[in-house]
């Protein structure tokens, strides 16, 4: 069956070439070796924490996961945002940014899932409770909430609309965000304080920076890594929908001989 103009126009854009399977293959190692190399820092050789023990080396990982749990729900909205201004405009561009909501939204619900258990554990350790209905953890629970009724929208509802409403309530979520972050500046919280730009007493030790440094750099490229894979599945799935729907009005549109 020869080729249509339609799906000559979305195929070549969409090939997998060795060079970029190579590129992800690298990608990959790149952030596996700075994790170690963060982990190193954090577990061997950054001295315990005077106040709580080896219990705060926990830090280095929450801290980081908590700040990029916070940038990857803009992504999605950016996609999203993108998304709605294309769907009438230029279908095949609002199905990409669409893919990239998608995948940024699966990357946020991670990554916040990450945060709130590795806040609860240190929580634990620091208070003696495993939860406590604090501005900060309140909020962000909400933005977790929030990103798991995305997906769960994305996953079971029947509407010929779900891309849409999955974008609007993108919308919602983002909101949450900079309530997240301004929490501990807004309310007196039992949450620690900010670690940076928090006041004179904020910051950290320079002994603290390498691990702090290498673990926020590996999960960012971690995340990134996730959230491209993610959407190269999901650019693979939709073209593998887009050239079944091709083939069957091909093959309705055919006349027996």
């Amino acid at each position: 069956m020869p080729n249509s103009p339609i799906r000559d126009k979305i195929n070549p854009m969409e090939q997998r070439s060795p060079t970029l399977r190579n590129l992800a293959w690298l990608w990959f190692a790149i952030a596996v070796a700075v994790l170690v190399v963060g982990f190193r820092e954090a577990i061997f050789l950054v001295p315990s924490d005077a106040a709580q023990g080896d219990v705060g080396r926990i830090f280095y990982y929450h801290v980081p996961i908590a700040m990029w749990s916070l940038l990857f729900p803009y992504l999605n909205f950016a996609a999203s945002l993108a998304y709605l201004y294309w769907r009438n405009r230029d279908p095949l561009k609002a199905l990409t940014a669409d893919a990239f909501a998608l995948a940024s939204a699966e990357v946020a619900v991670v990554y916040t899932s990450i945060t709130l258990i590795t806040g609860s554990i240190w929580g634990r350790a620091a208070w003696g409770i495993w939860w406590a209905w604090d501005a900060r953890l309140t909020s962000l629970l909400l933005l977790w909430l929030l990103y798991v009724s995305y997906l769960m929208l994305r996953r079971f509802s029947s509407t010929g609309q779900t891309q849409t409403l999955a974008a609007v309530l993108s919308v919602f979520a983002a909101v949450d965000v900079p309530i997240v972050y301004m929490s501990i500046r807004w309310w007196r919280t039992q949450h620690p304080a900010p670690v940076f730009f928090g006041g004179p007493d904020a910051g950290m030790d320079k002994s603290m920076l390498p691990a702090f440094v290498w673990n926020i750099i590996g999960w960012g490229i971690w995340g990134i890594f996730i959230l491209l894979f993610r959407f190269a599945l999901e650019r693979r799935r939709q073209i593998a929908d887009q050239d079944a729907a091709l083939q069957a009005i091909e093959a309705s549109l055919e006349i027996p001989q």
